[in-house]
């Protein structure tokens, strides 16, 4: 529970600071999320594009529209690290179909797409905030479930509870966490 206040608090924090952008209080609140973010960014950019140039000017212009759009954030669709890197990667794919970005060497025909590889990131941070939302009981089941590769049996043995209580709890987590990807946008 207390890693879910953390992250609450990480959140409502990071939202304050994007208030900030729109209404200039704090005066530094791009500085701020610049200094949250831009190692991120720049990793994403090395990662899906590259090419240490292209990732620089996905940095910026990622703050950019970030600084126009700040206002365009509502907290109800996901956090504030969502609303940044899918901004992020959207000017990642237009950054990689300018045709002054594409390399003159044909890729191989089996390397991932750009969109393919941030899609990825962009769903497991839905999933995680998705699991942060469930009851520790039933993020536990799941977790041991998926993450750990237990049998429903297993689980029941390892936290001394019933099987019986093991699949009603996996149910109900499973209908919370189906829930919970289809606010942030994700079809379970």
């Amino acid at each position: 529970m207390a890693g879910q206040d953390a992250a609450s608090a990480v959140d409502e924090s990071e939202a304050l600071l994007l208030r900030g952008v729109v209404s200039g209080h704090p005066p530094d609140a791009i500085d701020q999320l610049y200094h949250r973010y831009a190692g991120r960014i720049y990793g994403l950019g090395m990662r899906l594009l590259g090419d240490r140039q292209l990732a620089e000017e996905l940095v910026q212009e990622t703050f950019v529209r970030l600084w126009r759009n700040a206002g365009s954030f509502d907290p109800r669709r996901g956090t504030v690290t969502a609303f940044v890197l899918t901004m992020a990667r959207r000017i990642a794919i237009d950054l990689w179909r300018r045709p002054s970005s594409r390399p003159f060497e044909p890729e191989p025909p089996d390397a991932p797409a750009p969109r393919d590889e941030v899609d990825a990131v962009l769903t497991t941070v839905a999933v995680n905030e998705a699991m942060a939302t469930l009851s520790p009981q039933h993020r536990e089941v799941l977790e041991l479930s998926y993450r750990g590769d237990l049998t429903q049996s297993d689980i029941a043995a390892m936290l001394g509870i019933p099987i019986g209580t093991v699949k009603t709890r996996s149910y109900y987590a499973l209908r919370a966490l189906k829930v919970a990807l289809q606010e942030r946008g994700l079809d379970a």
